[in-house]
């Protein structure tokens, strides 16, 4: 029987941008000419930071999990996963092993370093 386990995700992705987008809103309405360039700066950061991806901040999550547990290699490697469970001694091993296919997206798709 499945569902009665332990459940598939254990980090969940909270997001607060459409409340703060709205709050720099009310205030870019209200603003005088000095304040309205970093409002409306603000404003598109909160959007940018809106439209990442839950997957993609759940790997970043996993780099940084992994990298507080002492380890810097390839994030789908075993040691990588057992690093993830240390940092987080929570996880499953389906959750960290979740977690690892984030993080390698992430660490994929960023640019190599020069």
């Amino acid at each position: 029987m499945t569902g009665f386990g332990k459940q598939n995700m254990a980090v969940l992705v909270l997001r607060e941008a459409d409340d703060i987008s709205a709050a720099l809103q009310r205030a870019l309405d209200t603003a005088s000419a000095e304040e309205r360039p970093g409002l409306e700066r603000a404003l598109a950061l909160t959007a940018e930071a809106g439209a990442v991806p839950d997957a993609e901040l759940r790997g970043r999550w996993a780099l940084r999990r992994m990298a507080s547990a002492g380890y810097d290699g390839p994030p789908g490697a075993v040691a990588g996963v057992k690093a993830l469970r240390t940092a987080e001694r929570g996880l499953s091993l389906l959750q960290a092993v979740n977690l690892s296919k984030d993080a390698e997206a992430v660490q994929a798709a960023e640019p190599a370093a020069p």
